[in-house]
């Protein structure tokens, strides 16, 4: 969540993952591309999170004033967020975790204390997977605020960031809701901030009584209500490696949450392997294996954000075993050694009634 310059190289790269809206709900440059019938929802959009977001509204005969409330609201929302969570500004409350001496708590605001007690359940239950204290280790790949050389690391770098993570790293106290950080770690919220920004942003347009819309940021996306036809918001998948984006799988969504991770969008090359952005807290380096991204679908898209990283760090295997043994929609797409790609999708996913786009 660069908040200095959004306009940087890390937005290039992040901007737009995973899902969009397809035309039937209003959105953008891709109407023309995907060629759907089009739509009357009112739109808004801006820059946050070192990304974008848009922001569509269906609600029938929205005033000029109305639409300047929710845009004032959603403004405000996302900033909040950035305000306490970015790990880019050095005045968040993040970053006064990330300088606190090892051994002292630090009290945490309720928005704050929320997300790290989220992103605890999700690391316990993905075995580990998902690990917001991997912020120096994505740092030291060069894919945080320093901005740091992409490059591999040694096995003893690597080693010592590994010891740095061990369990118990960061400690939660729920009594006194406080962060202790017991080993020289930086916590970094990116795996779900990005979500909760998306929820928080929703509450504040169903705060002014607006109950059709739907809200992506960079990629995550939070839908209310039916869109401006009258149906469930129509999510696009996207193809990865595409450029431009297209979709590859759709799915409609009233009332849910949408968020995907994925390896091709955020990455570097060298001797012809892929390093991407996605960090495996057990090797303290970025995944290898053959899937390209993971969409998770929940009531809330801070669940979805964070479990959509872990899935994806689990794996071709163990995160769609994973996914099934806990009941969550998500759906897999996965490199072929020969070309092109393989889908798999989680009975709870099937279950949404999308279907592969043409």
């Amino acid at each position: 969540m660069n908040t200095a310059n959004p306009l940087t190289r890390r937005t290039a790269l992040a901007a737009g993952l995973g899902a969009f809206a397809l035309l039937a709900t209003g959105c953008g440059r891709r109407e023309t591309l995907l060629g759907l019938p089009g739509g009357s929802a009112a739109t808004f959009s801006g820059l946050t999170m070192g990304s974008s977001y848009t922001v569509k509204i269906a609600t029938p005969r929205l005033t000029d004033t109305a639409l300047a409330a929710a845009q004032q609201a959603v403004t405000a929302a996302l900033g909040d967020v950035v305000q306490r969570m970015s790990h880019y500004d050095p005045s968040s409350e993040l970053s006064r975790l990330n300088r606190q001496p090892l051994g002292q708590a630090l009290a945490l605001s309720e928005p704050t204390w929320r997300v790290f007690e989220a992103a605890q359940a999700v690391r316990v239950a993905s075995g580990g997977a998902f690990d917001v204290a991997i912020g120096r280790t994505v740092d030291e790949w060069g894919f945080g605020p320093s901005e740091a050389l992409r490059r591999p690391l040694s096995e003893d770098t690597l080693a010592a960031l590994r010891q740095a993570q061990r369990a118990g790293a960061l400690q939660l106290d729920r009594a006194t809701g406080t962060v202790t950080r017991q080993s020289p770690v930086w916590a970094n919220l990116s795996g779900i901030a990005k979500g909760y920004g998306v929820d928080q942003a929703a509450l504040a347009l169903q705060a002014l009584g607006i109950a059709d819309f739907m809200i992506e940021v960079g990629g995550e996306i939070r839908t209310s209500g039916m869109n401006a036809q009258g149906r469930p918001w129509q999510l696009a998948i996207e193809r990865p490696d595409a450029m431009p984006q297209r979709a590859l799988h759709i799915v409609p969504l009233s009332g849910q949450a949408l968020a995907t991770s994925g390896d091709y969008r955020n990455f570097f090359m060298h001797d012809g392997r892929r390093f991407s952005h996605e960090i495996d807290p057990a090797s303290a380096a970025p995944v290898a294996h053959a899937l390209a991204s993971v969409s998770v679908v929940a009531a809330d898209c801070t669940l979805a954000d964070a479990w959509s990283t872990a899935l994806f760090v689990l794996g071709p295997q163990r995160g769609p075993d994973t996914a099934r043994r806990l009941g969550l929609a998500a759906y897999f797409v996965r490199r072929q050694p020969g070309g092109g790609f393989s889908e798999t999708a989680t009975p709870a996913f099937a279950a949404l009634g999308g279907f592969a786009a043409a």
